[in-house]
């Protein structure tokens, strides 16, 4: 059977004695391979790899690992179909959606191979009396990125092209729900001429995660994941020195007025609810109708969409839905299900009972979606990551935006309206990090950056773009005089430009 290893120096790292846990293709529920578990001392290893080859990639011009990145990209877009094929195998998400995925993050490739324009600092003359001062930004030394199932490739993509591109080196630990296509793009970093050791992959589950957060030699600390270990990794993170960035959870609202497209309002619920079978952080989970009205056309609108939804295994060209990513968590997105309607809430929709002739096993589901759900309800207050949409309906605008800032995430929004006031309107007062007008999944362009607010993201640094550039550097400000020969003494009051 396959094992999934360790990748550190360039190399399958040996390891005696290592467990391992399976990794299943949730489209049939089978064990199709497994995962060689981490240790601290695996964590160590890829640390002293990337020290050792830290010097030589930091002091490489930014032009010169432009160019790797040029490189980088052209493999991975030649390998793309070879990638999305394992996500879909190991995650579940449809092929087409795994290529969308891929093209994401290669977006942010393509933004680090801008890095020597994205690294230029500044430099002003005579700043004091024959004195001058620039500023540039230098690489911290090791980081790591710590990323989820439900996206292997794209987000480690956020991570490590724009922290190795800026000069350090990287250490990855991807899920291991679903490494294999972690560890192909990591090879391709090879492939591309970075030297072994630039980037490293270690697997593991919480152990793996402390020794990270721990470890001296780690100087930041990137993470993607559900946000009480968001929490725990910033906090953990912190205590040991580190810079941080770490993006949690979400509950995302689509808010309705009355005068929206309501085909385009029923496309983007079904693309935003659905896709990826709701295993995304910017899916949108509650849609907000204001005015009775419109959410009695929603409701019409959606439910038989929702009903003939094309669920099958994602390397099915047909299939629009494939299934959730592990039994466990087919499992709890029911036991939601169950509790929604034990608290009240009116199921339109139900998918629990799903079965597919020729994939009894897999970690299928149908969507569902309830209407009159309350915000006191768990359905609404947490995050469900899967095929699951709430209807909860206002009758103001002010009100649907009230629901929309109480909520304890903030991490994407959408309005949906032909009023470009009432969007603006909407756009500057929620409390929000990312906001979609008459978008549904609004994620920003790799040369903008991603960021959450209030529970979705701590840390204050959002992902890619040149926020990820700030948090991949320090900046180091210089003031120096080069001596004319005339001297005028001791100053002993604080340095002034006059």
């Amino acid at each position: 059977m396959k094992l999934v290893d360790h990748l550190i120096n360039g190399q399958n790292a040996d390891f005696p004695n290592l467990s391992s846990t399976p990794i299943y293709n949730p489209a049939s529920g089978e064990e199709i391979s497994r995962v060689v578990s981490g240790t601290a001392n695996c964590v160590d290893q890829a640390v002293k790899s990337a020290l050792n080859i830290f010097p030589e990639w930091s002091s490489m011009t930014p032009l010169v690992r432009s160019r790797k990145m040029f490189k980088l990209k052209e493999i991975i877009e030649l390998r793309q179909n070879e990638l999305a094929k394992l996500i879909s195998q190991e995650h579940g998400k449809t092929f087409d959606d795994a290529l969308g995925e891929i093209g994401r993050g290669l977006e942010v490739v393509e933004f680090a191979c801008g890095i020597p324009n994205h690294l230029a600092g500044n430099y002003t003359s005579n700043v004091g009396r024959s004195i001058d001062s620039w500023s540039d930004y230098q690489p911290m030394g090791i980081c790591a990125g710590i990323t989820p199932f439900n996206f292997p490739i794209m987000v480690p993509m956020w991570m490590f092209p724009v922290a190795i591109a800026c000069g350090n080196c990287f250490i990855l630990k991807p899920s291991e729900r679903d490494p294999s296509s972690t560890r192909l793009l990591s090879e391709i970093v090879l492939e591309a001429g970075i030297p072994p050791g630039v980037l490293n992959m270690v697997n593991g589950g919480k152990d793996t995660v402390d020794a990270i957060l721990q470890h001296n030699d780690i100087s930041g600390v990137s993470f993607v994941g559900s946000t009480p270990i968001a929490q725990y990794v910033y906090s953990e993170a912190a205590k040991y020195g580190k810079k941080v960035q770490a993006m949690g959870g979400a509950k995302n609202h689509m808010v309705v007025m009355p005068d929206a497209d309501m085909e385009m309002v029923g496309d983007a619920i079904m693309g935003s609810v659905f896709g990826s079978a709701g295993e995304r952080c910017m899916a949108i989970s509650v849609v907000v109708p204001v005015g009775k009205d419109t959410g009695d056309k929603i409701k019409e609108i959606v439910k038989p969409k929702i009903e003939n939804l094309k669920i099958g295994p994602g390397l099915d060209p047909d299939s629009e839905m494939g299934p959730l990513v592990t039994s466990d968590h087919l499992q709890k997105v029911k036991r939601y299900i169950d509790q929604g309607v034990d608290e009240g809430a009116d199921l339109v929709v139900d998918g629990r009972n799903l079965k597919l002739q020729g994939y009894e096993n897999g970690f299928f589901i149908g969507g569902s979606f309830f209407d009159n759900v309350t915000t006191d309800m768990s359905i609404y207050k947490e995050e469900i990551f899967g095929p699951v949409l709430s209807m909860v309906r206002a009758d103001t605008f002010d009100y649907a935006l009230d629901i929309v800032n109480k909520h304890e995430y903030g991490n994407g929004t959408a309005i949906f309206t032909s009023n470009g006031g009432v969007a603006r309107q909407f756009a500057n007062e929620c409390q929000i990090g990312m906001v979609g007008v008459n978008v549904p999944i609004p994620v920003p362009v790799a040369y903008h950056s991603f960021g959450g607010w209030k529970r979705s993201a701590f840390g204050g640094h959002g992902v890619y773009g040149m926020e990820s550039v700030r948090f991949y550097t320090r900046l180091k400000t210089v003031t120096g005089r080069w001596p004319s020969g005339q001297h005028t003494g001791a100053q002993y009051t604080f340095p002034s430009n006059s």
